[in-house]
């Protein structure tokens, strides 16, 4: 088997600092109305090429026994856990979970990642939602309609600064969101952006076509090895003082 721990200077069972909350991106094509509860069986040979093209990642290493969605992402206790990527193809739902995407605000890898998967599908809908917390919780998260309708935030829930592009108002006019729907997700998209659960409105944006809320469905395991510029972001983040 190909060395797992090409660029990697610390042991597969070296412990993991910080935690993580959600790691995944989600690719919804048209038709856009879906329901996840009637997703169709995901198809392992198109969840492989999804992991294999996305940015982070350089081979897949091994195909690891699949899980229910709702898993993502995976739990990352040691070093060797840092290697495992999910990905699901559900008819026209793609999605996928990778602990690559963490950041600790430095970095802005699920915008930067997101805009690869734009040029790949430009007529779909791409929803992403990243938290991690080494100490102090960061939060990435994005919603981008094909037509070119953007919003994007990233920064520490509680306090400033916060990185804003687009307005989150034209992200549900475009949805049809309703005052109503932002009341009873308790969204207040006029609060200051810090105090903002911007995962939730990308809950809310991708609706039921969210395949990460479920243990249906059921999603692909891959262990792969990461490019060595993600390799050694995520050193930095989640084995600090290597």
């Amino acid at each position: 088997m190909t060395d797992l721990t090409d660029h990697w200077t610390s042991p597969p069972d070296r412990m993991v600092h910080g935690a993580l909350g959600r790691c995944d991106l989600t690719i919804l094509l048209p038709p856009f109305t879906v329901d996840s509860g009637g997703f169709p069986a995901n198809d392992p040979a198109r969840a492989r090429e999804l992991a294999l093209a996305f940015g982070t990642v350089e081979e897949v290493l091994e195909e690891l026994e699949p899980r229910g969605a709702i898993e993502a992402p995976p739990y990352p206790a040691e070093r060797a856990d840092l290697d495992v990527v999910l990905a699901g193809a559900w008819g026209h739902v793609l999605g996928i979970s990778d602990l690559a995407l963490a950041d600790d605000g430095n970095d802005e890898p699920l915008l930067y990642e997101a805009r690869k998967l734009r040029e790949r599908f430009p007529d779909a809908r791409i929803f992403g939602r990243v938290s991690f917390d080494p100490g102090d919780s960061h939060t990435e998260d994005l919603v981008w309609l094909p037509d070119g309708t953007l919003f994007h935030a990233s920064g520490w829930p509680g306090s400033d600064p916060w990185e804003l592009t687009g307005d989150p108002y034209e992200v549900t006019a475009a949805l049809g969101i309703t005052e109503e729907m932002l009341e009873d997700a308790d969204l207040d998209l006029d609060a200051e952006p810090e105090e903002v659960e911007w995962a939730d409105l990308v809950s809310l944006a991708l609706g039921d076509a969210d395949p990460w809320a479920l243990p249906q469905p059921r999603v692909s395991a891959f262990r792969v090895r990461h490019t060595a510029s993600y390799t050694r972001r995520m050193e930095e983040l989640f084995l600090p003082d290597v």
